[in-house]
């Protein structure tokens, strides 16, 4: 425990970018939930707001690697400020179409797809960050994204409370307007901070070379697979708990709680495993990690109440944080330092991506067979997706980074 979490936010400049960072990033968990019930209030409209959010989510998830690309090729600074410009007007279009009741769907539709094709990855940029002030310490960039994964969990947590406690006293719209508030406020804080000013551009010829987003996916196809798998295993349970409370005849707040157990547990799982100077490698590492992730869900499957529920969901929760870190630190090491905050996005929109499709699924299944079945499908599959993750072939990373060190990008 020599590189402890105390000594992450000594580095110079890590305090301040990291708290700008996550103001930011606040506002991802404030303003999709703000607009889903500003749209709900607008058109009267579940089918419209669902609708509408899927637009939003699809954007967001799905051209993040392309926004990552542009932090990587122009630099931070360059690339954020025309992000944050365009995030911010759009919703401010979104806001002024929603003051009355009435709007056009296609309108707020477009909107809202245009708002999240343009959200600023602050998620990603800050762990290109991290890799920087970290210098190649490995325990201490371990800790760094562990603290930065367990934060962001808070993050999930802390924004649709705020959202409540904006709708008790105004319209769903100020959320919106909040939210764009504090993404502005992080964002320019971020984008003045030394350590994300310290970051160059890759420039065109990079890009050419090794910045490709197809080429960068190959390379870190193995961490992608494995947090699809535990995206597919959130937006699974996220479903299938609700199921299960339904079942039993429990109420609504029981559902909150067993999702309560599963943030509890994974930001548990993401400070232990930061805390731990691993023997491992990582690559054996992930796999066990997504395979114990899949046996926690099959788990659940048996539980016979909401109390044992609640306790197989914390600990199904204890390897979800420890998982994606471990990814994110084998994507950053299986590519050169100018296409970090790309391999990072890839990641990211892999999880999302599982998590949506993990929904989508297990809405299928709850509807034909019993919550048992479908848990113990789900965790198959994910322990399958682990399975394939150990034996696909070895780590890459080690030879990318001695073929980087004769290169002059590397």
């Amino acid at each position: 425990m020599s590189a402890s979490y105390a000594r992450v936010l000594r580095i110079p400049h890590a305090r301040r970018t990291f708290a700008n960072a996550l103001l930011g990033r606040l506002s991802y968990s404030v303003v999709p939930l703000s607009v889903m019930l500003a749209v709900n209030r607008a058109s009267g409209s579940y089918a419209v707001a669902g609708a509408v959010m899927a637009l939003f989510g699809a954007t967001v998830v799905f051209l993040a690697p392309a926004r990552a690309a542009l932090i990587d090729r122009h630099g931070p600074r360059r690339a954020l400020i025309p992000l944050l410009a365009a995030y911010v007007l759009l919703p401010a279009l979104l806001t002024a179409a929603l003051w009355r009741p009435g709007a056009p769907p296609v309108l707020l539709g477009t909107l809202t797809a245009l708002a999240g094709a343009c959200v600023p990855p602050l998620g990603p940029t800050m762990r290109a960050v991290w890799s920087r002030l970290a210098q190649d310490d490995k325990a201490l960039l371990q800790r760094a994204y562990s603290l930065d994964g367990v934060a962001e969990e808070l993050l999930f947590v802390s924004g649709p409370l705020l959202v409540g406690v904006l709708v008790g006293v105004a319209a769903p719209t100020a959320g919106i307007v909040v939210g764009a508030a504090l993404m502005v406020a992080g964002t320019a804080g971020f984008v003045r901070s030394p350590a994300v000013g310290a970051v160059p551009p890759a420039g065109p010829s990079s890009v050419r070379r090794d910045r490709g987003r197809r080429r960068v996916l190959r390379r870190v196809g193995r961490p992608v697979g494995a947090a699809a798998a535990v995206g597919l295993a959130l937006g699974v349970l996220d479903l299938l708990v609700v199921v299960f409370a339904e079942r039993h005849h429990l109420g609504g707040a029981s559902v909150a709680w067993v999702l309560a157990a599963l943030s509890a547990g994974s930001a548990a799982g993401g400070m232990l495993n930061g805390a731990v100077n691993w023997t491992l490698p990582a690559r054996t590492r992930l796999a066990l990690l997504t395979a114990c992730l899949g046996l926690a869900l099959v788990g659940a499957g048996l539980a016979p109440g909401l109390g044992t529920l609640a306790l197989v969901v914390a600990g199904a929760g204890f390897f979800v944080s420890p998982a994606i870190t471990t990814a994110y630190l084998i994507a950053d090491d299986a590519v050169v330092p100018e296409a970090r905050t790309l391999a990072g996005a890839w990641v990211n929109t892999a999880v999302n991506a599982g998590s949506t499709a993990g929904t989508a699924v297990a809405g299928a299944l709850a509807g034909s067979l019993p919550v048992a079945v479908c848990f113990a499908v789900t965790g198959g599959v994910v322990m399958v997706a682990a399975t394939v993750s150990m034996l696909h072939g070895a780590s890459r990373g080690s030879a990318i980074r001695e073929r980087n060190a004769t290169t002059p990008a590397g």
